[in-house]
């Protein structure tokens, strides 16, 4: 009786105010838009590149006796080589420090270049690297970063366009289709705007988190869209509310699944580290783009059209007839 009683005040709730709801992602899109507009004058991208997007140098030090202080070791290098990125890797359930990673910016792969970071990095430590031994040396050059970046992108920009196409022939109607678009879009985007807030830069890692992304914000929406304007027979907000359950329990499924992982996996793997964050941020973000912003939209689509299937030649009436 309660939950009933829970689900009809909920109901009544949203059905007064759901147009209302709106204005909250309107000013989480206005604030993302006004944040990357000053981001961009300022830092001329729209985020912030590691050097496997820029080109640069990366040092892994394993720790062999005593742990190594990661801010010394950040000062003693950056006076010597410039602005560095230092973090650790850590045991995961004694927190004992095992490696620390050291990222560099340099425009070229050379011996000269790598015998001053060695040089350097020997003169803080005491003692010989040795590349595969106690150390590993990896340099990507600025050139062959950029192409790789401007591919990426190029990539990205390519997936999302035949998301687009796919979700309009599949739906056959603006609305809706413009509602799986624009969640995919602010998916990424406010993701982007976390990053950068974060002052966290994306690696070649990301712009792949990126694109794993783009599918696993559709899944949802086309699952509320489906059930909403496709199914006959019953109340929208009795659509809307199936459709919440099955949808919710595949994104925290997800989340929770990539929450353990990073964890347990990317505390090793500054790679996966990325991927799970940006995945953990995005899937967070769909959830409020899609059971708040696309909910509230269909709705009112739902209603001005009058009818519970409101979208034009559906699978489901061909079926019928």
């Amino acid at each position: 009786m309660e939950k009933e009683n829970f689900k009809r005040k909920l109901t009544g709730f949203h059905d007064k105010n759901y147009k209302l709801l709106l204005l909250i992602p309107i000013a989480l899109m206005i604030f993302s838009f006004v944040y990357m507009g000053i981001f961009y004058s300022n830092n001329h991208n729209f985020f912030y590149k590691d050097i496997s997007l820029t080109g640069g140098t990366s040092v892994t030090v394993n720790v062999i006796n005593e742990p190594i202080n990661l801010n010394s070791l950040k000062n003693a290098i950056s006076e010597k080589l410039g602005n560095v990125n230092v973090r650790e890797i850590s045991d995961l359930i004694t927190h004992e420090q095992k490696a620390v990673i050291v990222e560099i910016k340099t425009d070229e792969c050379n011996e000269v270049q790598s015998k001053l970071i060695k040089d350097a990095f020997e003169d803080y430590l005491g003692y010989p690297l040795i590349d595969g031994e106690n150390s590993n040396f990896e340099c990507t050059g600025s050139v062959l970063s950029e192409n790789f970046y401007n591919q990426l992108l190029i990539a990205l920009l390519i997936a999302f366009a035949l998301m687009s196409v796919v979700v309009f022939i599949q739906f056959k109607a603006f609305i809706p289709s413009m509602t799986v678009i624009l969640s995919a879009f602010a998916n990424i985007f406010f993701t982007l705007v976390v990053l950068n807030i974060l002052k966290i830069p994306i690696s070649t890692a990301g712009i792949v988190a990126l694109l794993m992304l783009i599918g696993y914000s559709v899944d949802t929406d086309i699952l509320l869209i489906n059930k909403v304007l496709r199914r006959e027979g019953e109340s929208i907000n009795r659509k809307i509310f199936d459709s919440f359950k099955t949808g919710i329990t595949m994104t925290l499924t997800s989340l929770f699944a990539i929450l353990i992982s990073l964890f347990i996996i990317g505390q090793f793997s500054s790679i996966l580290y990325q991927i799970f964050l940006i995945m953990i941020i995005g899937l967070s973000f769909d959830i409020l783009n899609t059971w708040l912003t696309n909910v509230s939209i269909i709705k009112w689509y739902a209603l001005r059209k009058g009818k519970s299937n409101a979208l034009p030649d559906s699978s489901a009436e061909k079926n019928e007839n």
